[in-house]
Order: C-alpha cells, then sequence, then structure tokens
C-alpha cells in the first residue's frame, strides 16, 4: 500500500478542493438578470443595485427599516377559523397552510405592528406576498380591523403596506365578505378623523385592489408596482387589443390621477414621516433628533403605556 497516494494525496485533495456555496448567497434579480450578494441585497433593502428593481421584502424586514431603531412591538390579531370550508384542491388547505408557516417563518399572510416612525406613534400593517401570495382571507380581514381599531383607540395614523395576488380562494364566498368588513374598518378611520396612509408595492391585485388598498387618503406606490383588478393578459385577451405600454403599473396609474406618489423603498420612510408630520400637524422633519409629539405615548409589550424617552 502507497500510503502517499492513498492518504497524503487526498488530504491535500480535501483542503484545497471547492467548497460548496450556499445556494441562498446569491439572488437573480428578475428584472436585469444581475446576480446580488444576499448581504448587499438586503443592505439596499432589497432592491436591486444595478437596475433599481424593487424586490419582495418581507413585512419583518420592512418594519425593522420603517420604525426608529428597528422597534415595533406586535398587535394581536383575532384568530378566524382554520379551514371553514373543508377545501381541498390538489393539497388541502392546512397542509398548504403548514407549508407557507414554514417556508416564511410567519403565521399568516399580514403583520400588523406599532411603533414610532421619525418620533411619530402609527400602527402599521403589511402584507407578505411570499405567504400564499398574499392572498386575502379572514386573517388578513381580522389584521386590518385589529390594526384600525387600535389606530382609533390610541388616536394614530395607520399605514398600510399592501402586496397581493387577491382574495384567497380557499375561503370562497368567506374571503370575499373581507372587501366590505376592511372597507367599514377604512371608514371608523375617517369618523375618528385619523390619517390612513397606503403604500402599495408589487403586486398589488384582485379583491385586494378592489377594497382598502385604494382607499387611502394618501396613494403611495413603490417604483413599476403591478396595480390593478384584472391583469394585463387577462384584459388584452378579453378585449382583442393591445395594451399601452406600462399599463397599470405605478407609474402609469401616477400620470392617470390614481395615485399621488411613487416613491423609491430607500426614501420611502423620510417621505411617509414628512407626510404623518403634515398632516398631523407637527413640525416638519429635520436631519437631526426629533421631539416626540406631546400627549402620545407608546404601549409596551405588556399593554401599558408609557412615554417616549426624549432626545
Amino acid at each position: 500500500m502507497n500510503w502517499i497516494t492513498n492518504y497524503v494525496r487526498p488530504r491535500i485533495n480535501s483542503l484545497f478542493s471547492r467548497r460548496e456555496v450556499p445556494e441562498n448567497l446569491w439572488t437573480k434579480c428578475p428584472e436585469c438578470g444581475t446576480m446580488l450578494f444576499h448581504r448587499e441585497l438586503t443592505d439596499n433593502l432589497n432592491v436591486c443595485t444595478s437596475c433599481d428593481h424593487h424586490l419582495g421584502i418581507s413585512p419583518r424586514d420592512r418594519f425593522a427599516a420603517l420604525f426608529d431603531g428597528g422597534v415595533f412591538v406586535e398587535v394581536k390579531i383575532p384568530e378566524p377559523l382554520l379551514d371553514p370550508l373543508q377545501f381541498r384542491d390538489q393539497k388541502k388547505y392546512p397542509e398548504r397552510m403548514k407549508a407557507a408557516q414554514k417556508a416564511t417563518g410567519e403565521k399568516e399572510a399580514m403583520l400588523v405592528a406599532e411603533g414610532e416612525i421619525g418620533r411619530t406613534p402609527i400602527v402599521a400593517a403589511a402584507q407578505d406576498f411570499s405567504f400564499m401570495a398574499g392572498s386575502m382571507g379572514m386573517y388578513v380581514g381580522n389584521a386590518i380591523i385589529a390594526a384600525a381599531e387600535r389606530a382609533v383607540k390610541l388616536k394614530r395614523p395607520l399605514v398600510l403596506f399592501s402586496a397581493a395576488g387577491g382574495a384567497r380562494m380557499q375561503e370562497g364566498i368567506l374571503s370575499l365578505m373581507q372587501m366590505p368588513r376592511t372597507t367599514v374598518a377604512v371608514e371608523m378611520l375617517r369618523e375618528a378623523g385619523l390619517p390612513y396612509i397606503v403604500v402599495l408595492t408589487h403586486p398589488t391585485t384582485g379583491g385586494v385592489t378592489a377594497s382598502y388598498a385604494m382607499l387611502g387618503d394618501i396613494q403611495i406606490a413603490e417604483p413599476n408596482a403591478l396595480i390593478c383588478f384584472a391583469g394585463p393578459r387577462v384584459i388584452e385577451q378579453t378585449i382583442r387589443e393591445k395594451l399601452p405600454e406600462g399599463f397599470q403599473r405605478a407609474e402609469y396609474l401616477l400620470e392617470h390621477g390614481m395615485l399621488d406618489r411613487v416613491t423609491h423603498r430607500g426614501k420611502m420612510r423620510d417621505e411617509l414621516i414628512s407626510i404623518l408630520r403634515m398632516l398631523g400637524g407637527l413640525p416638519a422633519p429635520s436631519k437631526g433628533d426629533l421631539p416626540p409629539p406631546s400627549g402620545l405615548a407608546l404601549p409596551d409589550p405588556g399593554g401599558d403605556a408609557k412615554k417616549p424617552a426624549t432626545a
């Protein structure tokens, strides 16, 4: 037996052999095809550093960048029935739910939180498109109602980030019932005189667009976001005509008066701070720290209110 060929050479090869690279270290931009390193992409809020395309971002990552110091408190959402229609297609509905929960690490398609943005207390809600396409079911309806009720109770503005493929087919008519329910929730905010700001992200479609996503006092969208009820391919097949370039994209809707702003994700926080403080009659934001608004308190996770720390 030759110890050099049987022992030494394999040891040397193992030391200098190419190691496998984990698949999650790189993300390919769907717009320009550039391979993006995961840390660089995260630091840029999931916006392509090459073509500025806005990739999807989870509600937790969005809130971490939105709230002061990344600190926020989740709002409890009432639990609906798990599978009211006993729905089954290729899989049972509970099996699809478990798969989505495992893939995203989230309980459902919407996260509601409260905290401060630019020293201004708000309630925020965000949909997760990676959770069953952000589809609107009973849980999402409960989440929006819980967000509106919390905002009314604390007298705070509500900021909602929409991202959805529409209603959740596994809940049938119960999903469609969330459209009037969420509309009533928005009306609660209006009756209380509280601002309701919607940020439409890619994509926002179907029954979500036909209800709470287009009822904001201020409508903002991220660049090139698809915002529609029926998709462009469905419309083209129906009318048998070619649609205009950029039809149903954020910039097209802004040009036709359906949006107030199209704002880059990296500038969204500053934009929201300016709008919220203007609507609240507060001093304009500055580069330094802002004084906390008087008479407003931020509740702790236990539910007891405490005064925000001063600058």
